[in-house]
């Protein structure tokens, strides 16, 4: 009996330890895949970036265009889901564009204050994107080479009317002018002639810088002014006080007729305009499409220039 007894309690001793050990095996297991699931997730979510998506409507300056369409591009494809489009119109449009809330981003080769009223002007937010020469351009045929500031104003205000008066041909001089909304007009106006000028009868007035181009090749006698991005052997850029319109000359401060690129936002960006004037800004584009374009990375330029043309070395 007594042995009987004392295998019993033996028997429930053994049952009991035994359970016990399963219950922390499982509880232990339990702790143990709750660890692991837990690491998997956190891995997942901190590899994972937000992918963007929307849509982006930038508008205005033709002179900025060619350099916000190259970049849009790549943009668009490291980000599928964003669709960026690039119109024209010039600075003023872009300025009144992204004022009123018709476009995200208004781009301008001229300060907003130059353009808009202080109120409107003032809820504007600069990004300043690159640095554009501006050249006077004529037709290839034409053999004068170089320009004073005085010539240029007396040709746009209608004063001199041929080319022999220049020492070229016997040759009418055909204007091909920017509208008064252009910030390319207004860069070449403030900063080659010092002056506004009038729409003188018989000049041809274009919207587009790429139109001027064109016009300024095939028409006789043409002369017009471009951003240097525009510049090829398909046309001829003359010197301004005999200093030649290139890039080197421009950063350097000799030559005096350039301007900031800038990208304007009503307020602050939202995620995806701000991750693509962040893209605007990187060293991928600064150092590539920029320079490509024929434009000038800020960071290259020796001198500073404020909103009332102050130049500062």
């Amino acid at each position: 009996m007594m042995k009987k007894s004392m295998l019993l309690v033996l028997t429930i001793i053994l049952t009991l330890t035994l359970a016990a050990c399963g219950q922390g095996s499982s509880s232990n297991n339990k702790t143990a895949n709750s660890s692991d699931n837990s690491s998997t997730g956190n891995s997942t979510n901190s590899g994972n970036k937000t992918e963007l998506s929307g849509s982006i409507l930038a508008v205005g300056s033709s002179a900025l265009q060619p350099l916000v369409e190259q970049a849009s591009q790549s943009f668009m494809d490291l980000n599928p889901k964003v669709s960026i489009q690039v119109q024209g119109g010039g600075s003023g449009t872009g300025l009144t564009q992204v004022s009123g809330g018709q476009a995200d981003i208004g781009n301008s080769d001229v300060f907003a204050a130059e353009k808009l009223e202080a109120g409107p002007a003032a809820e504007l937010v600069d990004h300043q994107v690159a640095v554009v020469g501006m050249a006077t351009v004529v037709n290839p045929e034409i053999t004068v080479d170089n320009l004073t500031k005085d010539q240029l104003v007396k040709i746009f205000k209608g004063e001199i009317t041929n080319w022999k008066d220049l020492g070229g041909a016997d040759q009418k001089i055909q204007i091909i002018n920017r509208p008064s909304s252009s910030g390319t007009r207004a860069t070449f106006e403030k900063y080659a002639l010092g002056t506004k000028t009038e729409d003188l009868a018989g000049a041809i007035q274009e919207d587009s810088s790429g139109t001027v181009k064109k016009l300024v090749k095939e028409t006789p006698g043409a002369i017009g002014y471009l951003a240097l991005s525009y510049l090829d052997d398909s046309i001829k850029a003359v010197k301004y006080e005999g200093v030649d319109p290139t890039e080197d000359n421009v950063a350097n401060g000799t030559y005096p007729v350039w301007a900031y690129e800038h990208m304007y936002t009503k307020g602050e960006p939202n995620e995806i305009v701000k991750a693509f004037l962040d893209y605007m800004t990187s060293d991928e584009v600064q150092n590539k499409d920029v320079v490509e374009l024929g434009y000038i990375p800020a960071s290259k330029m020796q001198v500073t220039r404020d909103i009332d043309g102050n130049i500062t070395k």
